[in-house]
This record gives structure tokens, C-alpha cells and sequence, in this order.
């Protein structure tokens, strides 16, 4: 059972892994500093606990950890436990979940890892938007596509928001960066995936009637731009989602969930 320890000093060094989650240059889920990948809430905690994203601290206020009493036994991590003020003053603003847990960053998978057994993988080029990442995640577990895989320019998928939209999900749904782009999807073509990329282009076949190979890896790009002519060079296929006369797209975590829903509903 997770160690319960008061904290009442927000100076206490104890919860410095915490602090300053709105800081451009001090958080602790940078990258380049401690790396860090924070869970932030009840379900997303809970979902940390259940990965390989193994929390070595939590810190919340007492009514959190009541909640989390079935999950936290047999797990051998401190609960930092401090008043809605003192957490305040830690993180930087007033956390409304109530409770945090952090986690060092596993080794990536590798790609073949994250292809293994996989049928339905979304490919992202140049979505830097870290609430878009959440979506796509959250979008992915909830209609079965089996992994994420990046290509160039895609925002970081472990940073707190990303973690905290995607509902935890980030931390189930496998992802992969592709060591080179778009040459990378060179690899995916040999393991027997068919590449089509979303477009509005008019020209492009209906996505429904794209969906026909057993392993198919959809391409999306940002929003705006959208997939760079070598990316586009790259596919198999270029397909689109219908939309309606004065209309030319969809936000990319919307154009995600449909691809999935429509390989779903065709497989």
C-alpha cells in the first residue's frame, strides 16, 4: 500500500517533481530536463498504475487518495498528501483534480514493437498541437486503432496536457517515432500496410471505400497545411472524408476518430 506522508511546507523537496507545472522552462515533463511524465486526475492516475509507465510518486489531497485506495494496494510508491492551498502553491495553479503521480520515461518502443500484431495505425506529420495528440490517443483506444506512430514536427505526446486530454490514454495505446521521413514509410509498405493519406483534395477516393486491406496505416497532418507534398508522394492512396457544400475539413483528432470509426465499420 502506497506510504502516506503530510506535506504542509509547498518549499518541501519531497514534492519538487511537481512544481511548477506552468513554467515554459521548469516543468518537469520537458523533454530535455527531468523527463518526467505526469498523470494528472483519478482516472488518468488509475491508468498510469495499469501501464508500463510505473508512477514513483503521488501527491494529492486526502479525499483523492480515498479514491484511489483500491488502486494503490499492494503498490509500494509515497502519496504525498497536502492541503487544495499547498498544492496550489506547489504546481503553480489551483489543480481541480486533485492529484498527481509522476513517472520517469520508459525506453520508446521500437516501431516493429508497436507494429507487431497491429492492423490499424494512425501516422501523424506536423501535429505540434498537444491537446490534438490527447485527442488522437483518446480517439485510438476508444475505436480500436491498435498504435501511433510520428513522423516529422509532432508536438511531444508525454507532456502533461497531452497525457491529461488523451484521458491516460497516451499511456495504453502504443506509439513509435519513425526514424526518418517520410522514408520511414517505406517499412510500413513492406509489412504489408497500405499508406493512404486524408486530404480534402476532391479528387481523392471516398475514405469508406479506401478501407479494404487487412493492415492499413492512415497518414494525417496538421491542421491547416495538412500533409506535405512528400508525404503525400509517399501513400498508397489519397482518400477523403465526404463533408458538406462551404466546408473543406475537420479538426485532425475529428478526422482521426472517423477514419477509425469507418475501419471499424467496414472490417
Amino acid at each position: 500500500m502506497a506510504v502516506v506522508i503530510d506535506v504542509d511546507d509547498p518549499a518541501d523537496p519531497r514534492v519538487a517533481d511537481f512544481r511548477d507545472l506552468n513554467s515554459a522552462d521548469r516543468r518537469p515533463d520537458l523533454p530535455g530536463g527531468k523527463g518526467l511524465v505526469i498523470a494528472e486526475g483519478v482516472v488518468v492516475v488509475q491508468r498510469m498504475l495499469a501501464s508500463r509507465f510505473a508512477p514513483f510518486a503521488l501527491f494529492g489531497v486526502g479525499r483523492r487518495h480515498e479514491a484511489l485506495a483500491g488502486d494503490l494496494a499492494g503498490v509500494d510508491v509515497p502519496y504525498y498528501r497536502a492541503s487544495a492551498q499547498v498544492m496550489a502553491a506547489v504546481v503553480g495553479f489551483h489543480l481541480n483534480r486533485g492529484v498527481l503521480a509522476a513517472a520517469r520515461r520508459p525506453a520508446e518502443l521500437s516501431v516493429d514493437e508497436v507494429l507487431a500484431g497491429a492492423r490499424t495505425v494512425a501516422v501523424l506529420e506536423g501535429v505540434n498541437d498537444h491537446e490534438n495528440i490527447g485527442s488522437i490517443f483518446r480517439n485510438a483506444a476508444g475505436l480500436g486503432a491498435d498504435a501511433i506512430l510520428f513522423g516529422d514536427r509532432c508536438a511531444d505526446p508525454l507532456y502533461r496536457r497531452a497525457v491529461r486530454v488523451s484521458m491516460g490514454h497516451v499511456l495504453r495505446v502504443p506509439f513509435a517515432h519513425l526514424p526518418s521521413w517520410p522514408d520511414g514509410l517505406h517499412g510500413l509498405r513492406a509489412k504489408g500496410f497500405r499508406i493512404i493519406a486524408l486530404t480534402p483534395d476532391g479528387a481523392a477516393a471516398n475514405l469508406a471505400a479506401a478501407m479494404t486491406e487487412d493492415r492499413v496505416a492512415l497518414l494525417l497532418g496538421a491542421e491547416g497545411p495538412g500533409l506535405t507534398a512528400d508525404a503525400l508522394r509517399a501513400a498508397d492512396l489519397r482518400a477523403r472524408i465526404p463533408m458538406a457544400p462551404g466546408t473543406d475539413s475537420l479538426n485532425v483528432a475529428t478526422a482521426a476518430a472517423m477514419a477509425f470509426y469507418e475501419r471499424v465499420r467496414t472490417s
